[in-house]
């Protein structure tokens, strides 16, 4: 029976190709192929920063703690600004598609109106993280790390987020034996204090005041990766909206362009929603 169906089939039509085993334009089966590989670099970072965070034996910085600021307010609000950013870029996930939507009804008015507005949460999503790693470089309060701890001591606490300088009347304890203890006050205290302290204030590749060095090589990687794709795909939304003033799709009869750019789009949305919960809430 087999044979018999097979005979009954047109050469042409098994052999000669030139049909899509998935009904998709070559343009989007390439554009799922580079998500699916894409996605697979995206799953080993985390992956990877799920196993650093496993393997560190100290307290891991908590997100609560870490990203509390917001813009022009003093205050404590945690995750909030991240929140906001999240909503706002899944909100421009929305706006795509009812891009891509009009696109099928041709109604080329709706799809410049509405990636006008995709372009427009993208960009507001990247000066966004460009703040957020303003305060996470620069940093709050921080710490301090001795030199020569045991050898001299304080005479009196220094609040957190204050400098030796900031409190009035310092002094340091110096040991020159079991019984031989000399004080030092005033600016000779501050010269020695100086000379033997490591003020750690932000973030950078070797050291941050949040937590262990793997926190913040992890956050500069994930989330400076996702910036640039969110970068590179704000630039690929406006180079479509170009053409869209040009005519460009008009001419062709068919807005498959926007609805690649879109799936690019969707999927950088997807990823962050990963990197949100990972990354900021676990």
């Amino acid at each position: 029976m087999a044979g018999e169906a097979s005979e009954a089939i047109d050469k042409n039509v098994l052999w000669d190709g030139g049909r899509s085993p998935f009904s998709v334009s070559y343009g989007k089966m390439m554009m799922w192929f580079f998500l699916v590989s894409d996605a697979l670099t995206f799953s080993g970072l985390l992956v990877a920063y799920g196993f650093a965070r496993h393997a560190f034996t100290g307290a891991w910085p908590v997100g609560e703690q870490v990203f509390y600021s917001m813009p022009f307010l003093s205050g404590h609000y945690p995750l909030l600004y991240v929140a906001l950013m999240t909503f706002l870029l899944i909100l421009s996930s929305v706006t795509m598609v009812l891009a891509v939507e009009a696109g099928h009804r041709l109604d080329e008015r709706s799809v410049k109106k509405w990636l006008a507005l995709t372009i427009v949460g993208g960009l507001f999503f990247l000066g966004s993280q460009a703040w957020e790693w303003s305060h996470f470089i620069h940093g709050s309060a921080g710490y301090i790390t001795t030199v020569d701890e045991g050898k001299y001591w304080l005479t009196e606490e220094i609040p957190h987020g204050k400098t030796a300088i900031d409190v009035e009347g310092f002094g340091l304890v110096a040991n020159r034996g079991e019984d031989n203890e000399i004080e030092y006050t005033g600016q000779k205290a501050i010269e020695i204090y100086n000379s033997r302290v490591n003020h750690v204030s932000g973030a950078n590749m070797t050291q941050n005041e949040y937590g262990p060095p793997q926190y913040a090589n992890f956050f500069f990687f994930i989330t400076g990766f996702h910036g640039f794709h969110v970068f590179t795909g704000v630039l690929l939304n406006v180079i479509v909206f170009i053409s869209l003033m040009k005519g460009t799709y008009r001419r062709r009869g068919h807005y498959e362009m926007v609805e690649k750019s879109g799936l690019y789009w969707h999927f950088i949305d997807l990823v962050w929603v990963f990197v949100f919960t990972f990354f900021y809430l676990v």
